[in-house]
């Protein structure tokens, strides 16, 4: 079997297909892989390939594991595909490996997918069931093999791991929400849309989004399916805006306020209602998944609070790394938009740039809408500056005010 990619998924394949006695090479098109020597040293008899690829090497392979950062699309591996090698992700191996007596609700989308990801773990522990949350949110699902069973698995899926899943077949599925991203690696949208659809490969339930043309496209006549959206529904889950706040609903039953939470915007609202569908799709009690949401503080980097000065208020969402989830964190602000554009040279002058043109009740809103490619290892270092350039700004806020107090009381 050829392993393709030694990140973080790579070395998990290696693990584990290892502990099955399975004969094993691997190959990286980096010249020193992050996880090269740890490999090594496991690895006794393991083939390291690394640089270009080399057609041999793949003419070898009887089996092609592939990470989510290697495309199907390079030209070996559809070769490889068309000579008929199997080629398949962690997922799947997941999928044909798991224990039958768990249950999976697996995520997928755009935009929200791991705060809702993140939410259904709570939501289960908080019922009472034991839980793993694993997938493109941090832990390799082939990890969790190895772990005790649990009473489900919460998966999160990127379209990069659902384009090599054929059999996962999840007791509930949700494809959250469709936006253009990762058009480097997916020709146009339908082919991205395709790719997401593998979630719903099985007979599960399906949790679509009302508001969402591609999710509500997936919809198949012979599953049950659940929806929810920004509006309120005869039925299914939504919800109502009125001056006591934005109250969520199933059917005309109010489940909870969103000022009961320590959420804010509609994006969030929609990520909360479409994890207790997924929730209540595997038949959990709801009062466990309401107190779940109530302690629920949201993920860092998304639409995170990072402090007020002179009244105005700072927020980092610098994982907003497309224009979906830029436009859903402005929408979930609800404030004006009809700002003016400035150019900085770098974050410290971004920051003082946008304090000193704001006004009392004013945000400040980090969200970037694309990818760190030269100024930032990533969005979380991307966010560290910019939380440092605010904790500047407020030490140097909070000075002047304590100084021009001083000077009152001298006058």
């Amino acid at each position: 079997m050829l392993v393709l990619g030694l990140g973080e998924t790579g070395l998990s394949a290696l693990r584990w297909l290892n502990g099955y006695g399975a004969r094993l090479s691997v190959a990286d098109t980096r010249e020193s892989p992050p996880n090269l020597d740890a490999i090594q040293a496991e690895f006794n008899q393991l083939q390291v390939f690394t640089g270009a690829y080399q057609e041999e090497v793949f003419l070898q392979a009887e089996v092609i594991v592939i990470s989510p950062g290697v495309s199907v699309k390079t030209p070996l591996v559809q070769a490889a595909i068309a000579r008929g090698v199997p080629v398949v992700g962690d997922v799947e191996l997941f999928a044909q490996y798991k224990p039958s007596t768990a249950k999976v609700i697996a995520i997928t989308g755009s935009n929200g997918k791991s705060t809702v990801t993140t939410l259904v773990g709570e939501m289960c522990q908080a019922a009472g069931l034991s839980t793993i949350v694993a997938g493109n949110i941090g832990l390799p699902v082939l990890d969790t093999l190895s772990m005790p069973t649990p009473d489900v698995y919460v998966l999160e899926l990127s379209s990069f791991q659902l384009e090599t899943t054929y059999s996962l077949n999840a007791d509930v599925a949700t494809m959250l929400n469709l936006s253009e991203d990762h058009l480097d690696r997916h020709d146009g949208m339908d082919e991205y849309a395709l790719a997401k659809q593998a979630i719903f490969n099985g007979q599960g339930v399906q949790v679509l989004n009302r508001d969402d043309h591609y999710s509500m496209a997936m919809r198949q006549s012979n599953r049950t399916v659940v929806t929810f959206g920004l509006d309120a529904h005869m039925q299914d889950y939504g919800l109502a805006v009125s001056a006591t706040g934005i109250s969520l609903l199933q059917g005309h039953a109010q489940l909870l306020n969103m000022q009961e939470t320590k959420l804010a915007g509609l994006h969030n609202a929609a990520n909360v209602l479409a994890a207790i569908a997924c929730c209540r799709a595997i038949d959990l009690p709801m009062l466990p998944l309401i107190n779940a949401v109530k302690a629920f503080k949201g993920l860092p980097h998304r639409v995170e609070w990072v402090a007020q000065i002179n009244r105005v208020d700072f927020y980092d969402d610098s994982k907003g790394t497309n224009v979906g989830a830029t436009c859903a964190a402005i929408a979930g602000m609800l404030l004006p938009t009809d700002v003016a554009l400035y150019r900085a040279f770098d974050m410290a002058e971004a920051v003082a740039i946008a304090l000193k043109v704001s006004h009392q009740g004013d945000a400040v809103l980090l969200s970037p809408a694309c990818a760190s490619f030269d100024m930032y290892k990533n969005y979380v270092h991307r966010a560290e500056v910019f939380v440092q350039a605010v904790q500047a700004l407020a030490i140097h806020a909070q000075q002047n005010n304590s100084d021009a107090g001083a000077r009152e009381v001298r006058v």
